[in-house]
């Protein structure tokens, strides 16, 4: 794993490459940032959304954050990151598509399926804000008979469309999406398998992407 010295050596070799042997790309990015596609990922450190996706600086608006949740709008004057990132991207950037990236064997999921009231005991922040997904637990709970990793598989997929849902409720997201200026999509990332599922928006499963 990286320690200190190998994310400085890591900065020497991005430098090198981007400022030095081709310097290109960041000199047409001095002064606003490319990017038309907004991530919405977790904070796993196996899940890097550029690396997944093999992109350049540039390519992607990243905000990561635990379990992947996008909450209600809440104008209530407090501190809301991914909410204005969300803000940004759309009204400011311009974004075409938002990608919600859910994966496999998440933190935050598993500690949302031990319910608030047991993780609030051990926790001060993390129960309040996976209980965003509170209705994504028990929609699972209510499909019946099940392995605990299955019904984390589903909770975890689940929780994305929750938060698709929950895009849905800004008004700068559901205006653009209503005029086609901009689309939503559910990824899951399948850590095991190395696969990437996508979420057919007629079915609400998550397959193979086509092509």
């Amino acid at each position: 794993m990286a320690d200190i010295k190998d994310l400085l050596s890591g900065f020497e070799r991005f430098r090198h490459r981007f400022f030095e042997a081709d310097a290109r790309l960041y000199d047409a990015m001095q002064q606003s940032q490319p990017a038309k596609t907004m991530m919405i990922a977790c904070s796993d450190s196996r899940v890097d959304p550029a690396i997944l996706t093999d992109c350049e600086p540039g390519d992607l608006f990243i905000v990561r954050n635990v379990a992947n949740l996008v909450p209600p709008p809440e104008p209530d004057g407090h501190y809301h990151g991914t909410s204005a990132a969300i803000e940004f991207a759309v009204e400011h950037l311009g974004v075409d598509n938002i990608i919600v990236m859910g994966h496999a064997n998440c933190g935050g999921i598993k500690a949302l399926w031990m319910q608030a009231d047991i993780v609030a005991s051990h926790t001060q922040y993390i129960a309040p804000w996976v209980s965003i997904s509170e209705s994504a637990r028990l929609e699972v709970q209510a499909l019946g008979e099940m392995s605990e990793a299955q019904q984390l598989k589903c909770c975890e997929q689940a929780s994305v469309k929750v938060s698709l849902e929950n895009l849905m409720r800004f008004d700068v997201v559901r205006e653009r999406v209503e005029t086609g200026a901009l689309s939503l999509y559910g990824w899951y990332f399948d850590i095991q398998a190395g696969a990437l599922l996508t979420l057919n928006p007629h079915t609400g499963e998550f397959v193979q992407p086509a092509g």
